[in-house]
């Protein structure tokens, strides 16, 4: 190219993809001397890798185990006699791994209300209060049209597994005849594969609501995420376009966000199958074949039996729901969803609670309550020292100091009860705890705190109205009596015929 064509360096390089002075070294070597050394400078010869032993009996132990992992690999070759590094070695044998030659998939298609597929997405967690709840979407996709359903909730049970499943159908206004999941437990309980064919072991509580809905439920082969590839995908499409850098108060909240975006964004996408139309043209046509829902609805909320201890309290996720003290040392069914928790004895309903999703509280009934203290007037105390627990924790430690120091635990206690309820507990708890920094147990000295803070924040002082027993029974609630009586007798005395009159009278 130099000598012949007459090609400039440059030239030379670029076509050969080499650097120019690699060009100018072999330029000007002598005729006969090895082209990748210069004039009087010996040829370097290159370092034997120390792999090179090993890399038959790597190949071999690959072909025989080919999951075998390199860090073992590694520990055997240099049982061997192997003095290479860990992390080049590791990168040799990844050359040396069979691969799987690459699969070829079909394209699938469905008719209109044929298939839906159905999948568990996760979100990250949520803090709520002390609890840590993770965040799951559910998400239904119709095959057909793309049409996308998005629904969060705190947990994957049966019980919000089932409501999704309800909130999509009626989103839709419909469901497919056939229903995709993967193997999930609140699915498949059990499943052997064999040759022939598959042996499946459904969940019998989703079965039930399968038959309700008249659907066929059928789970994709272990492995096999591609046979309800268009939920996969629908869900990649979730987390970029619609959960990235979203803000929310609140699961609600973030439903509300959802249902939002796929009544709006996620259906005026073009349809894959024709660009020229939208996922909302699309799902117009396939509406109408969807399989109708039926007349009566299905009943949802989770189902459990608990045991109730010697305390009137029944656990149920993490916390505990009260119910009347007569039902303690008995096993009474609890019916949940995410809005309540009910407790029922057979079929009697015993105690009904908005449910929480923290931990370890305490969620009661103030009847249930009262019930207990007025039966057993030896509890009032404790009751007390429990209330002013829950609302101030500093009252714990002013009352063990108290009672170290032989105080009546009673009157305090009634004392503190009484300050709750003039200034209340946000106002109570700095005042405790300061009384106790100062070594003041007492509810006198609490009452000074809070009495200065009081004048602090320029508030009018508080007075306790004591009433007499007849002023108070005044203020009793009135009834609004029907004034249909009065109209029908207006009515009456206006049709009926009236009296002449006597002007000599």
């Amino acid at each position: 190219m130099y000598d012949v064509e007459h090609w400039r360096v440059g030239t030379i390089a670029t076509q050969l993809h080499v650097h120019r002075d690699t060009v100018r070294r072999v330029l000007h070597a002598p005729s006969g001397a090895p082209s990748g050394a210069p004039s009087g400078v010996p040829r370097r010869h290159l370092r034997r890798s120390l792999f090179e032993p090993y890399r038959d009996f790597v190949a071999q132990t690959l072909e025989k185990y080919p999951t075998l992992t390199a860090s073992r690999l590694f520990d055997m070759v240099c049982e061997r006699g192997y003095a290479g590094q860990r992390s080049h070695f590791r990168h040799l044998v990844s050359t040396l791994r069979p691969r799987p030659p690459a699969e070829a998939f079909l394209r699938l298609r469905t008719l209109p209300g044929e298939q839906m597929q159905i999948d568990w997405a996760h979100f990250g967690h949520l803090q709520i209060g002390r609890a840590r709840r993770p965040l799951m979407g559910f998400v239904a996709v119709l095959s057909y049209s793309r049409r996308v359903f998005l629904r969060f909730s705190l947990n994957a049970q049966m019980d919000s597994f089932l409501r999704g499943h309800l909130e999509a159908f009626r989103a839709f206004g419909g469901l497919g005849r056939v229903l995709l999941y993967d193997n999930l437990k609140s699915v498949v309980l059990e499943r052997v594969d064999h040759v022939s064919g598959s042996a499946i072991r459904f969940n019998p509580e989703f079965l039930a609501f399968a038959a309700h809905h008249r659907f066929e439920p059928r789970p994709v082969a272990v492995c096999r995420g591609n046979e309800k590839g268009r939920v996969e995908r629908h869900i990649d499409f979730i987390r970029k376009s619609f959960f990235a850098a979203r803000q929310f108060t609140d699961v609600a909240d973030l439903n509300a966000q959802a249902a939002s975006w796929c009544e709006g964004r996620a259906l005026d996408r073009p349809w894959p199958e024709d660009d020229s139309l939208t996922v909302r043209q699309a799902f117009a046509v396939e509406q109408p074949r969807l399989l109708a829902l039926p007349a009566t609805a299905y009943a949802l909320g989770q189902r459990l039996d608990v045991a109730v201890a010697k305390t009137p309290y029944v656990r149920f996720d993490l916390n505990d729901y009260s119910v009347p003290h007569t039902h303690v040392r008995r096993t009474l069914s609890v019916l949940a969803d995410e809005q309540q928790v009910r407790v029922f004895d057979g079929a009697s309903e015993l105690a009904r609670h908005p449910r929480s999703f923290d931990r370890h509280q305490v969620i009661e009934d103030p009847q249930h309550v009262q019930a207990l203290v007025e039966h057993k007037r030896r509890a009032r105390t404790h009751r007390g020292c429990d209330a002013l627990a829950q609302v101030a924790p500093a009252s714990t430690a002013l009352l063990q100091l108290a009672a170290a120091r032989g105080y009546s635990l009673r009157g305090i206690t009634a004392e503190l009860l009484r300050l709750l309820d003039q200034y209340g507990a946000p106002a109570l708890q700095p005042a405790m705890l300061e009384a106790v920094q100062r070594d003041v147990p007492h509810p006198n000295a609490v009452r000074l705190v809070l009495e200065r803070q009081r004048e602090q924040a320029a508030r009018p002082p508080v007075l306790a109205l004591a009433l007499p027993e007849h002023v108070t029974r005044r203020d009793a609630p009135m009834r609004m009596q029907s004034l249909a009586a009065y109209d029908r007798r207006y009515d009456t005395a206006k049709d009926s015929p009236q009296p002449e009159s006597n002007d000599d009278e």
